[in-house]
């Protein structure tokens, strides 16, 4: 006969396979339905691979345990928790509130698992952490994703403006360029002091306001704070996305600089809003040794779902390639910022995007 001792070590394993069995089948339950709105809802390839990567680490964690002991333990039929719910678990109000609740499952039961693995196979328990830390970024990268498309949904140009390349001056051209359809500036002076660079991002600020567009400005999130803009875009010499954020908080928009695609998905970890895409053509305003051209854009199209302009040397004789690589936006400045019509030529390449991409 089995002692007492030794049948109540024996309840205890098959109790911890138990709730290993149900971590295990929790979180690969609300892997997939993440997966899944990053793959039809979002299309993003790259996000897509980061939650495949996930998912198959997980496999081959739960894949040291012994499956039979963990099929043994399972009991569905007297789980309590069966038949416990609350009113919230089923009001979800769009396809992101499904994602948020499934991102919080996975979470919690990766700690479960974590924890509860130590009794089974202490080196299972490391990985664990590491994955749940994965998802941490994950849930960022998506979420950051999907607020971002929404905030720059109707965006289609994105015009980079310096006082020195206004040849019509500076308040025209933006008043030009407003009444041309820009919703979105890059305030870029590089030759300004301090002061001078507040008042006149000001100055843009106030002109951007009266009718609805976004003030990003370049390098400088100190500024974009001072004037009250909606962002700050940095390069890859400049401040981190991290750094960015810390000093113009959570709701403003950090876009960055990429040149490779491994830049690109990088920044999407990060938590950037937007990225910059190119050089893609020789500019007239910025020098590059190289040129990853319409090849980088192509990858980026068929990559990443966080919203990106194709910038470099873009102009209305060149655009509907861009967009046929894959570009529904882009960023110029002179081609806008010189014109003696800036109204016409913002239409004019507003117009020509649309036509060439859905």
């Amino acid at each position: 006969m089995m002692a007492d001792s030794e049948m109540q070590v024996t309840e205890s394993l098959v109790d911890t396979f138990r709730i290993l069995d149900a971590a295990a089948n929790r979180t690969r339950e609300g892997l997939r339905v993440i997966e899944d709105f990053v793959r039809f809802g979002l299309n993003g390839g790259y996000l897509s691979q980061v939650l495949k990567v996930c998912r198959h680490e997980l496999a081959s964690i739960i894949g040291q345990l012994p499956q039979g002991r963990l099929l043994a333990a399972r009991d569905t039929l007297n789980d309590v928790g069966t038949t416990n719910s609350t009113p919230a678990e089923y009001q979800r109000t769009s396809p992101l509130d499904v994602v948020c609740a499934a991102f919080k499952r996975v979470q919690e039961a990766l700690r479960t698992l974590e924890e509860y693995s130590k009794l089974v196979d202490p080196s299972l328990s490391p990985r664990l952490e590491q994955l749940r830390y994965r998802l941490y970024t994950a849930e960022k990268a998506v979420l950051r994703t999907e607020s971002a498309r929404q905030c720059l949904r109707d965006q289609r140009l994105y015009v980079l403006i310096e006082a020195s390349q206004c040849e019509l001056g500076f308040e025209a051209v933006v008043q030009a360029a407003l009444d041309g359809g820009v919703r979105l500036f890059q305030l870029r002076e590089k030759s300004l002091n301090d002061r001078e660079l507040v008042c006149q991002a000001r100055r843009l600020r106030e002109w951007t306001l009266a009718k609805g567009a976004l003030l990003i400005i370049n390098d400088r999130p100190d500024i974009a704070v001072l004037a009250a803009a909606d962002g700050v875009h940095v390069g890859q010499d400049e401040l981190t996305v991290q750094d960015a954020r810390r000093i113009v908080g959570p709701d403003r928009l950090v876009g960055v600089s990429t040149h490779s695609i491994e830049q690109a998905r990088q920044a999407v970890l990060d938590g950037a809003d937007y990225l910059g895409v190119g050089p893609t053509f020789p500019s007239h305003t910025k020098t590059f040794a190289e040129f990853p051209s319409l090849p980088y854009v192509r990858d980026v199209a068929a990559e990443i779902q966080l919203p990106w302009f194709a910038i470099g040397g873009i102009d209305l004789h060149n655009v509907t390639d861009v967009a046929r690589a894959g570009a529904a936006r882009v960023a110029v400045s002179s081609v806008v910022c010189r014109s003696s019509s800036p109204a016409v030529a913002a239409r004019d390449l507003i117009a020509a995007l649309t036509r060439s991409t859905p």
